[in-house]
């Protein structure tokens, strides 16, 4: 996790960086922005290790990105629905996917 020494700074980059800046943590919102909601689902797109994705969600849930909303009572089973903040970031994905498109190879 990036520190959390600003000393001096008033930057909401920095600021937003430390909510969604671990790496998977954009690759997360960008799948529940497309449909997938169930840990098993995420975990199987993106391929990330499951302690792994276990403490991102954890993390969105914990800064408001995130809700965890019970399917199933046995046994207990979530999905993950975004709120209206993480909604918000559908923007920022956008910007940096027309970013990407434009400036980074599809071989990298």
């Amino acid at each position: 996790m990036l520190s959390r020494n600003y000393e001096g700074q008033d930057c909401s980059i920095a600021r937003a960086l430390e909510v969604v800046g671990e790496r998977w943590t954009l690759l997360i919102v960008r799948d529940v922005l497309l449909g997938l909601c169930r840990f098993d689902q995420l975990q199987q797109s993106l391929g990330v290790a499951r302690n792994v994705l276990a403490a991102r969600l954890g993390r969105l849930v914990d800064e408001g990105v995130l809700e965890r909303v019970p399917y199933s009572e046995r046994p207990p089973r979530y999905e993950y629905r975004l709120t209206e903040k993480g909604r918000e970031l559908e923007s920022a994905l956008a910007a940096l996917r027309r970013w990407g498109d434009k400036h980074v190879s599809a071989s990298v």
